[in-house]
């Protein structure tokens, strides 16, 4: 059994910025773990932003005031994830990679456990830093198990190129995939359940009907996939709309956000208002000593990086004042 000051569950933005902030606030760094089930850290943007893709600082309207250590502005994909390796290199804790966390409980002394693929983890505070990617929304209809490689969630799995595509989705991650895969010379189809492009930001919305009225994009509103069936591999689709004939794609493309992993996190104690759980000010959750960070703070709409990293700084000053772990930072 090992016994830690904070342990953090996910290695992504906000994962790596606990850290950072724990670390400038004097926290050892042999008095903190950091769990992740992945081989690698930042999982959600490693698997669902193609290279190059942008990681902006200001990701669906939020403003990027950075409130703690780490900060970015606009940057590519191979940046972004460059930036956090050497974060984690700066705060001299080893991230636990591939170690899946199964549940949490509490001690009587007030202390947390946290039972990982490994060993028992005893600490003051625990952060559940995971996203909600993790988890995408599905299609509205079944995919046949034959259609189960034509059926994906990213764009990074495999290389496309001049294929029919049907991307579904009308968000920032839906619209900056149509680009990328017409810029990969695919014939890319959109379709989105909405009368127009109302939530991307406007660098997507615009590019995406420009490539519309050049011709090298289809878009179709008021959508919504109905049937898939099996046509010699490729995915055979039916609209819900009368006005549309079945169309046959050799891969759809599902960007439709992703969903909080409730059930974890009620089975850990916390309790919720409505789908979101409660939070204070500071991030703590119903269950004393247990805090969100990230994504799970942002509702299901999700957020931007910098959002994760000042969702961590506020967590951490809280954790702070709360558990009494932290001391002034090290002179070198």
């Amino acid at each position: 059994m090992g016994h830690f000051d904070l342990v953090v569950i996910g290695a992504g933005p906000a994962g790596i910025a606990l850290v950072a902030e724990a670390r400038a606030a004097g926290v050892p760094a042999e008095r903190i773990a950091v769990v992740e089930k992945s081989d690698s850290h930042s999982f959600t943007i490693r698997k669902y932003y193609p290279q190059g893709k942008p990681v902006l600082a200001n990701y669906k309207g939020i403003v990027a005031r950075c409130e703690g250590v780490l900060c970015i502005p606009d940057l590519s994909r191979e940046e972004t994830l460059t930036y956090l390796d050497q974060a984690i290199l700066d705060s001299g804790v080893p991230v636990r990679y591939r170690e899946e966390v199964f549940r949490i409980s509490s001690l009587p002394d007030g202390r947390l456990v946290v039972h990982t693929s490994r060993e028992e983890l005893t600490t003051h505070a625990v952060v559940i830093a995971i996203g909600i990617l993790g988890r995408p929304n599905k299609l509205p209809a079944p995919v046949p198990r034959a259609l189960s490689g034509v059926v994906r969630y990213d764009v990074t799995s495999e290389a496309m190129t001049g294929l029919d595509i049907l991307v579904v989705g009308g968000g920032d991650t839906a619209t900056e995939y149509a680009q990328y895969l017409c810029q990969e010379g695919n014939r890319v189809t959109l379709s989105y359940r909405g009368p127009d492009l109302s939530r991307p930001n406007p660098i997507n919305r615009d590019s995406v009907l420009a490539l519309e009225a050049q011709g090298k994009l289809r878009i179709v509103y008021l959508s919504n996939v109905k049937a898939l069936a099996g046509r010699e591999g490729r995915a055979e689709v039916t609209f819900d709309r009368s006005d549309l004939p079945p169309v046959a794609f050799d891969r759809i493309i599902v960007a439709l956000g992703g969903t909080t992993p409730e059930n974890f996190l009620k089975t850990a104690g916390i309790e919720f208002d409505g789908p979101a759980p409660r939070l204070t000010d500071g991030f703590a959750t119903s269950v004393p000593g247990l805090y969100l960070a990230g994504d799970l703070t942002a509702g299901r709409s999700g957020g931007s990086i910098i959002l994760a990293f000042n969702t961590a700084a506020r967590a951490m000053r809280t954790i702070c004042e709360v558990h009494g772990i932290c001391a002034l930072p090290r002179k070198p």
